[in-house]
Parts: structure tokens; sequence; C-alpha cells
């Protein structure tokens, strides 16, 4: 069953704008001491005329002042459409609901987007800091969480709390540093500078981004997004990590171009919260009106899955595939060879969950089986896949330059899982199944075993081991013994 979920999101609409058209040229607002030379003209008169901040009554808008966290606070809450009617009290002890910026304060406070500072004040009068403007912008605008590596700034690690998203806002063009390798985190913020960062972060933020919330699927947390599922290079995956009991997980979908992709999150649910519960959509993203438009599909679809055998040396020529059972699939299914890298690779796709014998034959006209399990993961757009080689018997031989004594076999009933014999005089061991049961044995050696592992350039870098393990392992009627060393560790 496929449930449709429509999300179509354009532009960041806000509860008290006007219209965007207007230019600091054509306010009908203009201060004395703001003259369009000014590097934050545009931003003032625009945001005036929105009437989201205002002036003196001398006709000064004073951009020079330190704005204030009370302020800071009332013309966000204006920007963004927060609804102050119904507030709760946050509890500062600094803000009583006489307070002019209560309201506001209260809303952000709701909202997750502040929270104090760690004495239970939120210092409503106190200058608002550059540091701490960055992460009140990323979290009202919802902006992309996104941390580049390019940190050209020495000093924001002394404001630890805000230092990823100084980061964010730099690289988004928000604002600069006070110098090339500095940001200042704890310098005061100008009126001027506050409109144009507020400005800029309005213009940056991505129209067509999408935001999860694991309250959206009656979660307590989001996990992870299956990155392997997700399509990369279609569209962009941030987890966003929330605070326990002051933030929610999310996760903010950036589609990057036209196309369909998979979307699939993991997560815990409220009712439960040790009960892993899981969402998977098609992702569709198109463009409308030059703006990519992004639709999300429920579906509980489990897509053919590819299979993939390694360590192919010969060509393929054809493979056969039936169940487990004898039940004929294919008398020839469609696979690709890839012998252009170190290692050759045979893929072809599985269509149901079961388990199946592939019969791989050669030109040389060598046949070899391999069993193939495909099992269903709810979770997943694709099945769970295992395979294993049919090989019922090995030679493994040490060579005629080790002496390694007598062996002596430690595992109890290993009769039951394979019969061991080796040639007297050798070190060579002939190994095979016995079809009784699976697991492994333990072989020791009577003389510990080493040689140069390592390059010349490490003359003293040497392996060594103790014995052999003989792994038995059975997928259905398919079989295989593999025999493997004992290292000795630490070496």
């Amino acid at each position: 069953m496929i449930k449709k979920i429509i999300l179509i999101f354009g532009v960041l609409l806000m509860a008290s704008s006007l219209s965007l058209t207007s230019t600091y040229a054509e306010s009908t607002v203009q201060f004395s001491d703001v003259p369009p030379s000014k590097h934050y003209a545009e931003a003032v008169y625009e945001l005036a005329e929105r009437n989201i901040i205002g002036g003196y009554p001398d006709g000064t808008f004073k951009p020079g002042n330190s704005i204030t966290r009370g302020q800071a606070a009332a013309i966000i809450t204006k920007m963004i459409g927060l609804d102050t009617k119904d507030v709760k009290n946050p509890g500062f002890k600094d803000v009583s609901t006489a307070n002019g910026y209560y309201k506001a304060i209260a809303a952000m406070a709701q909202e997750g987007i502040i929270n104090g500072y760690g004495d239970g004040r939120y210092g409503p009068n106190d200058p608002i800091k550059r540091g701490q403007m960055a992460s009140i912008l990323v979290k009202a605008f919802d902006l992309p969480r996104e941390v580049s590596n390019i940190n050209p700034f020495e000093d924001i690690w002394n404001a630890q709390s805000h230092s990823s998203n100084i980061l964010i806002i730099y690289n988004l063009g928000i604002t600069s540093g006070t110098s090339p390798t500095t940001f200042s985190p704890n310098a005061p913020i100008t009126r001027g500078q506050a409109a144009k960062m507020l400005r800029a972060t309005e213009q940056t933020k991505p129209t067509q981004m999408v935001t999860l919330e694991a309250s959206d699927f009656n979660w307590k947390r989001i996990s992870q997004v299956v990155y392997d599922e997700s399509n990369e290079g279609l569209f962009k995956t941030i987890n966003v990590n929330g605070k326990e009991g002051y933030t929610e997980d999310k996760i903010q979908l950036v589609p990057l171009k036209e196309g369909i992709g998979k979307l699939n999150i993991l997560g815990f649910s409220s009712a439960s919260p040790s009960e892993i519960k899981y969402k998977k959509y098609y992702v569709t993203i198109t463009k409308v009106d030059g703006e990519l438009e992004l639709v999300l599909e429920e579906t509980e679809d489990v897509l053919p899955t590819e299979v993939s055998i390694f360590w192919l040396s010969e060509k393929l020529q054809n493979i056969s595939l039936s169940t487990m059972d004898g039940e004929k699939v294919s008398d020839s299914v469609p696979f690709e060879q890839d012998f252009t890298g170190s290692i050759d690779v045979v893929s072809f796709n599985i269509e149901k969950p079961a388990q199946y014998i592939a019969t791989l034959q050669f030109e040389d006209g060598e046949e070899v089986r391999y069993g193939i399990e495909a099992k269903q993961n709810d979770s997943k757009f694709y099945y769970d896949i295992e395979t294993l080689k049919e090989n019922l018997t090995e030679i493994y031989d040490e060579g005629p330059k080790f002496n390694l004594g007598k062996h002596t076999i430690r595992t109890k009933d290993a009769e039951q899982i394979a019969e061991i014999i080796r040639d007297p005089g050798t070190n060579l061991f002939r190994v095979k199944a016995t079809g009784k049961k699976e697991g492994t044995i333990t072989i020791d050696y009577e003389h510990k075993l080493s040689e140069r592992s390592c390059d010349y350039m490490e003359p003293e870098c040497y392996s060594a081991w103790t014995g052999i393990y003989v792994k038995v392992q059975r997928m259905g009627s398919i079989v295989n013994v593999n025999v493997s060393k004992i290292y000795e560790t630490d070496h």
C-alpha cells in the first residue's frame, strides 16, 4: 500500500511581511543617519518598510548602537511569524510578564530557538553577541545545518556552543568575519549589522528545503538516514540532533536537481522508546516556476536487489537460478561482469525474498554454485543479501619451509563438522565437510610459525600464527569449507 504525501514548500512566509519588491530608495521611511551609501542601508529600509524594525522619535536609526537580546527576540519573532498570543512562561528569572519583550522571548523559547544563560537568566537588556546571533539565526530560520571544512577563524573555539553555527552562516555567505582570521564571537552586534544579517538570512535560506521532525511521525527521536539508499547527488540529507527536553531531532532535505530518488529514515517510537520505527519514501524533485519542488510518496515497497559475487577469475558464460528446494527461476539470468578493477565482480538481481542456488558456468566449462539468501527487511528498500560459495573440500598447505611440529585438534566432536587429514611427513591438510553440522574447528600447532609480512622499509615487521581454523558454513544445501590462520595477537 502506498500512502502519498505531497510537501510543497515555497518562499518562507512572514506573518507581518509586506512586498519584498520595495527598495530603500522607494521606502516611505527615511532615517537621517542611514545614507544610501552604507552597506546596511538597503536592509534597514526594507525591514523598516515592512514594520519589522523601527527608528527613534528624532528621525534617526542609530545604526551604531548595540542591539539587545530582547530587541533581537522581538524582531526575529516578527520576521518568522511566531504566534505570541498563547505562550508558555519560559521561567527566566529576569523576564517578567510585564517586560515589553516577554511574549517574543517566550515564543522563541517555546520553539527551542533560545534557552538563556545557565543561571536561569535570559539577559533581555544585554547586547547580543555575534556568536549568540549566529545560533539564533540558524535555529530561527531553520538554516541547513551543514558545516563544511572551511574555517578561516582562529577565535571561534572560545565560543564552542556557537562555533558550528558561526561556520554555517559564514559558509552560507550571511556574514563575514571581523578580519580574515577572526569572527569575534563575543563582540556585540550593532543595529545596522543586525539588519543586514537578518535580511541576508531571509534571502539565503533555500526556499526548496524540506524539514521533517520526529514529531511528524510521533517518534521520540530520529536515529539515522540510511545513506546508501538516499541517492546521493539528487538531494542532500542533513541530520539535526535535538536536545532532550528542548528541541527535537529533525532531518533537512535540500534538493540539488530534478529526478526521482529514495529516502529511508529510522527512529524510535514515542509510545515505546525502545521500539525501532521506519519510514520509506520515494522522493520526486521537479522544477516549478523556476523553483525545485519536493514530493514525498510513502511506500512499503522492497525493490529488486543486486547480488554481487567477487573473486571470479574466468570469463562467465551463463548464470542459472533456482530456489533452494529445486524450483527453476531462470535458465539464463541477465548479469554484468566487471573486469576493470583489481577485483573481478559479477552482479545480477534477485526479485523476491528466498534462498536460491545460482550456478555460474564459465567459458572453460567449469561450474561453480553459490547459495544466495535474500531476506526481507521492511525498514529498507532492498533485501539483505548473503552469499555462500559451495566448497565441500579444502586443501591447506603451510609448505615445506615451516616446522609446525605435531598438530592438535582442540574442538570436541570435530568429526561432526569436518574430516581433517594431514598427509604424512608434510604440512598439507585435507579438509572435507561431513555434512552433519556446521561450526568452527580449532587446530593448534606444536610450534609457532612466523614470517615477515611488511615491506623492506620495515625489516622488523612480522606476522605470527599458532594454528588454523576450519570453518564450515551451510545455507540450505550449499556447504562451504574455509581454512584460515590463527594469528597471534599484538604482532
